[in-house]
């Protein structure tokens, strides 16, 4: 059996938190779940510490990432809100830094372009329109993006995402740092890809695309 951690699940009410939740206890860890409002948790496991609060409070964030080993950000807003994520990735890796946490594991769209990337032509098109449509949002996840990129003394990975289906695990996963290879990916699929990056440096500094 690999090693324990006890890990912070940040977003544990959207699409992928309750898996990422289950496949953590599956393998052996312990789970802290930060939720706004536990009323939304469609997962409810004895085992799951519920810590309930704001991520745009940074003592809130204290109070949930307190010994623990590893963070799993799958935060999620409404596109019409202001746009917070690199704000809330930017409170999290200082408290992460002042409590000298190693791990952390994040989030994204397959829209975000960074250096190096060699996308084909349709996913550089759908990137334009994300950038055209939801500029705001893509503003904000680049700047995300820049906030890791800086932050070289904790581990992290931040995983690109295509189009997310809700249904059960389809069990393969293809991998990339330049292109995303797929339209869509489960959100069961998304949980054990996130739980399995736990043990391994394979992708830490660096923002892979992964779909089925």
């Amino acid at each position: 059996m690999e090693q324990s951690y006890k890990i912070a699940i940040i977003g544990g009410t959207g699409k992928v938190g309750r898996h990422i939740a289950k496949r953590a206890l599956e393998n052996g860890h312990h789970v802290r779940m930060f939720v706004r409002n536990p009323d939304k948790l469609t997962f409810k496991d004895a085992r799951v510490e519920i810590v309930r609060g704001n991520v745009e409070n940074q003592e809130d964030i204290k109070n949930l990432l307190h010994d623990c080993q590893v963070v799993i950000n799958t935060f999620g807003q409404p596109l019409k809100e202001k746009q917070i994520y690199s704000s809330v990735t930017k409170s999290i890796l200082e408290v992460m830094a002042d409590l000298k946490i190693p791990r952390y594991i994040g989030v994204t769209g397959g829209s975000l372009t960074i250096e190096g990337d060699r996308k084909s032509f349709i996913n550089r098109i759908g990137a334009k329109l994300f950038e055209i449509l939801y500029c705001g949002m893509m503003k904000d996840k680049k700047a995300e993006w820049d906030t890791l990129n800086r932050s070289k003394d904790i581990d992290w990975t931040l995983i690109r995402l295509p189009f997310i289906a809700e249904g059960p695990e389809i069990g393969t996963i293809k991998e990339s740092l330049t292109n995303m290879p797929g339209t869509k990916i489960t959100n069961q699929d998304i949980a054990t890809f996130l739980i399995n990056q736990i043990g391994t440096k394979k992708y830490v500094h660096k923002a892979p695309f992964i779909a089925n």
